[in-house]
């Protein structure tokens, strides 16, 4: 699913109202943000539910294309989702994983980040978040983390490549608190760290980000992610490939000590 559609159900529901009704009464999207006293854009965004209305919407629009009941009530339902439409489904299924094992290539996983690494990522994400935005997704990123001592205890393994640590993402200090992190996390005894050397030449990870995920009912997924676009897979012979597949990253990754070795070596450099 593309990232414009990125708003909750509830924000979709309200932006098609606002669309009937301007499109009844022959107004255009600029006539109606001339009335507004906002861009065109910001109406465009709020008609594909792309973005919450500004408190005073209904009153200012209300005049010029009416239904001002309609609108009212459909804006009483208004609320965000936590995550972005097509991180939702995942997102569902993470929060009661059995196992999870995750690799990354790129950055720091989402449930190993410190909220200033995660605000770092998303204040210089290409959807062009509004602050309010970027503060209700890194809090959203930051409860998943809860994953780690749920109970019952789900199971969970994290390939990072060593080129990761080493991008002074937000800075150094930021880059030294997220590692630092990353080391207390390890320390857990459901969760093991390793990090794939930059003396492998070649590995099956170089096609991409992955996670593999089991559910409560025993089911194999597997979850792919790239520019704002996520797969659920389910076909067991595609979920078996990337099992192997992350199966020989993780046998030329250190092991879990030798990471947490390499990762506060980095960080001391920092």
């Amino acid at each position: 699913m593309s990232a414009k559609n990125e708003g909750s159900a509830s924000m979709r529901m309200f932006g098609a109202v606002v669309r009937a009704l301007r499109e009844a009464r022959g107004v255009t999207t600029k006539d109606l943000a001339d009335a507004v006293g906002y861009s065109q854009s910001l109406i465009i965004k709020v008609e594909r539910g792309e973005r919450m209305p500004p408190p005073d919407f209904v009153t200012r629009a209300e005049p010029l294309i009416g239904g001002g009941e309609v609108m009212t009530r459909a804006a009483a339902h208004l609320e965000r989702g936590e995550f972005p439409s097509w991180f939702e489904p995942y997102a569902d299924l993470e929060r009661s994983a059995v196992t999870l094992y995750k690799y990354d290539n790129f950055v720091i996983n989402g449930l190993l980040q410190t909220e200033q690494y995660a605000r770092t990522l998303l204040s210089d994400s290409a959807a062009m978040l509004e602050p309010d935005d970027v503060e209700r997704r890194v809090q959203a990123r930051l409860a998943r983390q809860a994953l780690h001592t749920r109970a019952p205890l789900a199971q969970l393994g994290f390939l990072v490549e060593e080129s990761v640590l080493s991008r002074p993402v937000g800075g150094k200090d930021v880059q030294r608190a997220q590692l630092n992190r990353l080391l207390e996390v390890g320390q857990l005894r459901n969760i093991a760290i390793q990090v794939v050397p930059l003396t492998d030449e070649a590995h099956p990870g170089f096609n991409g980000p992955m996670t593999l995920l089991e559910t409560t009912e025993r089911k194999q997924l597997a979850y792919l992610e790239v520019q704002a676009r996520s797969f659920l897979v389910d076909e067991r012979d595609e979920v078996s490939s990337l099992h192997q597949q992350y199966a020989m990253i993780r046998a030329q990754a250190l092991s879990a000590r030798e990471s947490a070795q390499l990762i506060a070596k980095i960080a001391g450099e920092l």
